[in-house]
């Protein structure tokens, strides 16, 4: 299991009954970044990769 799994499972255990909105994780990432800018690369990769998820191109 990596180290990254285990926060996953602890997301998916604790929240995945939740239903969000798009904005939601948007403003929390943003959060993340202010408070965490050494994150600021991965959050931005993650939240492009989510953004183009549907892209036929990529």
């Amino acid at each position: 299991m990596y180290f990254t799994d285990r926060g996953i499972e602890e997301l998916q255990a604790r929240r995945g009954d939740e239903e969000v909105t798009l904005a939601w994780l948007a403003e929390q990432l943003s959060q993340f970044v202010d408070l965490n800018p050494e994150f600021e690369v991965p959050v931005e990769r993650l939240a492009t990769w989510l953004a183009r998820l549907d892209d036929e191109d990529d």
